[in-house]
């Protein structure tokens, strides 16, 4: 349930009961879009962790795009869609960072796309997670 501030999405769409996962999300009457830049793996020096490790990579891009929502007054709950980049062309690298993301969501599912990408913008960096959130302005 949402807190005071919070606009969770008011619906999902699914095309399949094969596939786990939606395809649509709407935005709640009153909300405002929060549209975030890709959360990094990278510390409080700018530097990218956890080199050559998936998993850890989206793990640490999780905790920071969670900062990056906070700070915006937002929490993972009320993310609209997400995508998640991943610098492989191994499916099963793709499919460590997404069970990872979505573990992250904690059963809230907005609608995402998982990408493999050539190449991310820091060196070193394998895993980059976009989002776009909306939140209610309300008054405490």
């Amino acid at each position: 349930m949402p807190t005071c501030g919070a606009a969770a999405p008011t619906a999902d769409v699914r095309v399949s009961r094969s596939r786990p996962y939606a395809y649509a999300a709407t935005v709640p009457a009153g909300s405002r879009p929060v549209f975030l830049a890709g959360a990094c793996p990278i510390d409080q020096d700018g530097d990218v962790s956890l080199p050559g490790d998936v998993p850890g990579q989206a793990a640490h891009a999780m905790s920071n795009l969670t900062v990056a929502l906070d700070a915006a007054g937002a929490r993972l709950v009320d993310v609209l869609n997400i995508r998640v980049l991943v610098a492989t062309t191994d499916r099963e690298e793709l499919v460590a960072a997404w069970d990872v993301v979505h573990e992250a969501f904690s059963g809230h599912e907005p609608p995402g796309t998982l990408l493999g990408v050539t190449v991310l913008g820091y060196p070193g960096q394998l895993v980059e997670v976009e989002a776009v959130a909306a939140v209610r302005d309300e008054l405490h």
